[in-house]
Parts: C-alpha cells; structure tokens; sequence
C-alpha cells in the first residue's frame, strides 16, 4: 500500500509498505478524512520521540471499516467510523486504573505514529476496535468529525485537568485549534471570565465565538504581566495551557491564585526542563497545582463528543480552514501545519 512517512528525523516521504494484518480484536480501516497535527511537526522535524525510520506518520482520522477480527461484536465492514487519535489498550491494568493513555507505559495508548504505523496510508489498523472505534453519523460532515479524533479531546481535557467550574476566571494560553476546544470546552463548564492568548486574527475571532472575553497579545508584552493587570493583580482561578513551550510554566505560574489549577495539553517536544518560579510558587507551599496529562482516548469519549455536536452545543467545522482532496495531498496539508500560516487553524484531507 501507498503511505505517507517519517524517513527520518526533518524528513519525509511516500513509501510502499503491507496492508497491515487484523488481529482477532481489531479492524482494518481505509481512510475518509484525515488531519496533520503539531504534534506530527515536532515528531519529524524536532525529533522529540527520537528517530523513526519508514514510520507511517498521523493520527487524526476519519475512514470506513474494510476488515474486522473475528471477536469484534460491535462494528462491521462497510460502517464509517471515527477513530481516536490515542487507542488504548482497554483490557490493561492502566485502563482499570484508570489511565487507559498510558496502557502499556507512559504515553503508550498513543500508538499512531508514536511506536505504531499511523493513519496516512490507504489502509490502516486499529487495536480493540470495540473500545476505539465509533460510528460516524449519518450526515456529519467527515472533516468536521475528524476534529473529534484529537483537537476536540485534547482541548476538553485541558478543562478537566484544570478542573474549571462554574464561574471560574480562566486563561487559555494558544488558540490553536486545540486551544480553541480548551476555550469551548470551559466555557460549556461554566467558565466566567475567560482571557483567550494568541494573536492570529482567525483564531482570535474563532475565539471569540466560542465564547473567550478578553483576547491577550502576547506580542504586546508578558502574559502573565498583562492578565495581571486586567485582574487587578489578583490573578485567575485556572490556566490551560495549549501551546508555548517549557517556559510558559513560568507565566502560568505568576498569574495563577493560590489554591488554582494549571491544566496542561501541550505537547512539549524541545527543552530539558520546566522551570517554577519559587516565590511565584509560594515556595513551594502556594497550592498552585500543575496537572498535564494525554487525552484518555477511546470510544465512549468519542461518542459522548459526537453527542454535544449533533446537538448543536459544539460546531467543529469551524476548526477546518482548508480542504484537500486525495491522499496524495497529505504532503502538502502536514507542511501547512508546520509553516502554519495566518489564517491557518486546521487543514483536512477528505478521500473517496
């Protein structure tokens, strides 16, 4: 088969590969829609999980199920699936525990162009397709489902490990389109006051619409320096962090109050170290607590976030900013997320 792949560390390339096997758990799937990710950016041309070579890159998809395992009860040739970016293993010990991300390891309920060939091949396997896969509506829109496989999930989970509740006065630092399904995920929480920081006009105005209040600049001086003047030096009750890089900690820190939560979805693929400012911290003893976590992955996550939009409390679509047709043009859709121009949130490519 004809699949799309990391050659290296900063290079890529079409290769030929075999149509994966199906294990008796496990679907085979050709795909519909697929997203590049940031996250595939760091992985080739920053090396952050080392080097892969022939690695079938993506992990954002959309496709229909072409083989399934003889033990697989619920899905069948011929359905049209979303597939989760992060597909645990959901018979391991981390599942029950409850950290099905992390089955098998840290990281390693992110398979897809982690350790495991990913998604931009004309086929492509899923583990446990009962517990990962779920079945696209009839009549959604295979490029705004595919925002359901990480963006929307991703973002979502930077409000919980913030723990946002009703009233909250929270900053969501990026506005990416992970950024912008943190700020649409705590405003459905029940945010209040809600600062949103990026700079790109797009975003800013997809911002807006989702429901952020304030927009900081962050070419206009220190964020944190800026929310704390608008808060009166008092600070906000939580911080999703959805880029930036190690150093944004340091801001996140200053502008938090004692007893706040830092939520933290980025996927930080350079530097060694994080650093805490100490008095910032309270010297250790502020209760400004740092939670940064994968997304669980999954099909009940899956079809709990299809719900919110087929009832019209989340509109994914605005996510997708440029259309692509074919897999051959998943090339040009990964360098758009690594240029990342201005008016850039999401490209998708849809296949026939």
């Amino acid at each position: 088969m004809k699949a799309f792949a990391m050659l290296g560390i900063g290079k890529t390339g079409w290769i030929e590969k075999e149509r994966p096997a199906c294990g008796p758990m496990d679907a085979i799937c050709r795909p519909i829609a697929l997203a590049p990710c940031t996250s595939d950016v760091h992985t080739v041309w920053e090396g952050a999980l080392g080097d892969r070579h022939d690695m079938v890159l993506g992990h954002e998809a959309v496709g229909e199920v072409v083989e399934v395992g003889n033990m697989v009860k619920d899905f069948k040739p011929g359905d049209r699936v979303i597939v989760p970016a992060i597909t645990p293993d959901w018979n391991s010990l981390e599942a029950q525990a409850g950290f099905p991300m992390h089955s098998g390891g840290m990281l390693a309920g992110w398979k897809f162009s982690n350790f495991k060939d990913g998604v931009f091949a004309e086929y492509f396997h899923v583990n446990d397709a009962d517990g990962n896969l779920a079945l696209l509506p009839e009549g959604m829109d295979p490029a705004a489902a595919c925002m359901i496989a990480d963006m929307v999930p991703t973002g979502f989970h930077g409000v919980e490990l913030a723990d946002v509740q009703f009233g909250d006065t929270v900053v969501v630092v990026g506005i990416g389109p992970v950024g912008l399904m943190s700020v649409a995920g705590a405003v459905l929480r029940g945010a209040g006051r809600l600062f949103a920081v990026g700079s790109r006009p797009n975003c800013v105005k997809i911002a807006k619409e989702y429901g952020a209040t304030d927009i900081i600049n962050y070419h206009e001086g220190d964020i944190a320096d800026q929310i704390l003047e608008k808060t009166n030096g008092k600070g906000v009750d939580r911080v999703i962090i959805a880029g930036g890089n190690v150093d944004t900690f340091d801001q996140a820190i200053r502008m938090l109050k004692p007893g706040g939560r830092i939520g933290n979805v980025n996927y930080l693929g350079e530097g060694d170290y994080i650093k805490i400012p100490r008095v910032a911290w309270g010297c250790g003893m502020g209760h400004k607590i740092i939670a940064g976590g994968l997304m669980p992955g999954g099909r009940l996550r899956m079809e709990k976030l299809v719900s919110l939009v087929i009832n019209g409390r989340l509109d994914t679509s605005k996510l997708v900013t440029h259309r692509f047709e074919g897999l051959d043009q998943v090339q040009e859709a990964l360098m758009l997320m690594k240029d990342k121009p201005r008016d850039l949130i999401k490209p998708v490519v849809t296949i026939k």
